[in-house]
């Protein structure tokens, strides 16, 4: 069982790992994809090539896309 308690609303907290890097999902994906007019994904703000190679990157990698992504306001859902 673990000791991570639900902040108010429900929501876990973000706990870093081990190696002090935050956790994330696996992807960044929101199902919302389009690449139709730029090689931007308008639903998670990675480029067409970081799609197609996200399974094969690094760590570290992986947690630059994921720094620049969030700066700019992706993972988009529709709501």
């Amino acid at each position: 069982m673990s000791d991570q308690r639900a902040e108010p609303g429900g929501a876990m907290p973000q706990l870093p790992e081990p190696d002090g890097a935050p956790q994330r999902p696996d992807t960044p994906c929101v199902a919302v994809c389009s690449t139709t007019f730029d090689e931007i994904c308008r639903g998670c703000g990675r480029t067409y090539v970081e799609v197609a190679h996200w399974v094969s990157m690094s760590a570290e990698e992986k947690e630059r896309v994921w720094e620049r992504i969030l700066a700019q306001g992706y993972p988009r859902r529709n709501t």
